[in-house]
């Protein structure tokens, strides 16, 4: 045990063991590395629904829904041999039981007309013994398929490989603007690693799931965590949630604007359906306000008698500037602003002394004089 290497796969969600002799090899199921991964809520039931249907994962976000002919006794985190386009693929079973129909269901698969490939079987030592190896040639190949790239001159970027678990076959994920030829390019794969070739376009996004990592939140990236679908994020999302347009604020590590910008687009939408739409300045008997800033979920507006100011700042909640509008359509005029709490300036907090070195250092304690005066009066005494 104590001579055993122990390796984690967070492409894959596994541990890899290796022996003394480098030779005995045993990969263990870790659904903490796993990219989206769901949790089985409804572990322990079974409500006879699917009962021979798995989910099983492979590298990075791709899953598939394969079904058990060989009526073989399995459960999550099982290595398994599956049914391929040619050959054979190895995976882990990720899900079982009656959270499979419910997964399906969200992902648009019909269990009564879908054709699911077959499990044919648990996974063997020398099976998983092909698998490492045909992942350690991984990163090589993809090293080598973008100097390919560079050379034959095609505006494409190969973002990550794939090797099947027999080793007979790989997919190329790649990233293009425009249309690419890959007629002279597959070729050039086929004669120089000697395996079938697949090539699937991803776009940005998907590439930031396939590789991973955290955002500015300090949270793990949502699409490698919980995103399957990309929708559409446009910079109205940032306008109506008053947003500082600011390209290097707004974008995510993909270079394209963060998914997260439509999380609560929702609420405030809901919010400013609440907040009376201010054209002109509001008409009091001393004068007029302008509008000069919204809080829009908290629903205050924030009212000033000087135009390019905000040093006085009166606040106002929407229900009732939408009656000082009324009143305003009807010829009346309140009274003042100025009756109204006392103005509040808008919360600033300074940042200046941040970045001092020396507020890391303790505080020194300042001796009263008094206590200078007895110490110099007890030396006094003691000199007599």
């Amino acid at each position: 045990m104590d001579n055993e290497t122990i390796q984690y796969d967070c492409f894959r969600g596994c541990t890899v063991t290796t022996g003394a002799d480098g030779e005995d090899i045993s990969c263990g199921y870790r659904a903490g590395c796993c990219k989206l991964s769901d949790r089985n809520w409804l572990n322990g039931m079974d409500d006879g629904t699917c009962p021979d249907i798995f989910e099983v994962r492979f590298k990075n976000t791709r899953k598939g829904f394969y079904v058990n002919d060989s009526q073989q006794k399995l459960s999550v985190g099982d290595l398994v041999i599956v049914e391929a386009a040619n050959g054979h693929d190895l995976g882990i079973v990720t899900l079982s039981g009656p959270i499979v129909a419910r997964q399906m269901a969200c992902k648009g698969v019909n269990p009564e007309t879908a054709e699911f490939k077959k499990i044919y079987r648990k996974a063997k030592p020398l099976d998983i013994q092909k698998w490492q190896e045909a992942i350690a040639r991984e990163h090589d190949t993809m090293i080598k398929a973008r100097k390919i790239a560079a050379e034959l001159g095609l505006e494409m970027k190969i973002g990550d490989v794939e090797f099947q678990g027999d080793g007979t076959k790989a997919i190329f994920y790649y990233i293009a603007d425009g249309r690419v030829d890959f007629r002279q390019l597959i070729k050039v794969f086929a004669e120089e690693f000697r395996i079938r070739i697949e090539m699937k376009q991803i776009g940005a996004r998907q590439e930031a799931g396939l590789i991973g990592g955290l955002g500015v939140c300090g949270r793990e990236l949502c699409c490698a965590n919980y995103i399957t679908s990309f929708q559409s994020i446009s910079t109205s999302a940032a306008r109506c949630q008053d947003l500082s347009l600011n390209p290097q604020k707004l974008a995510g590590q993909c270079g394209k604007l963060k998914c997260c910008l439509n999380y609560e687009v929702a609420n405030y939408l809901d919010a400013q359906s609440r907040i009376p739409r201010v054209q002109g300045p509001l008409e009091f008997e001393d004068g007029q306000a302008f509008l000069r800033k919204t809080d829009i979920l908290r629903e205050i507006m924030y009212f000033s008698y000087d135009r390019n100011s905000d040093a006085d700042l009166y606040p106002l909640d929407a229900a009732e500037v939408r009656e000082i509008l009324e009143m305003n359509r009807n010829g009346e005029r309140p009274e003042s602003l100025r009756t109204e709490p006392e103005p509040s300036a808008p919360e600033f907090v300074t940042a200046v002394g941040d970045d001092s070195i020396s507020r890391f250092d303790a505080p020194r304690r300042k001796r009263s004089r008094s206590h200078k005066k007895s110490r110099h009066g007890r030396k006094q005494g003691d000199k007599q």
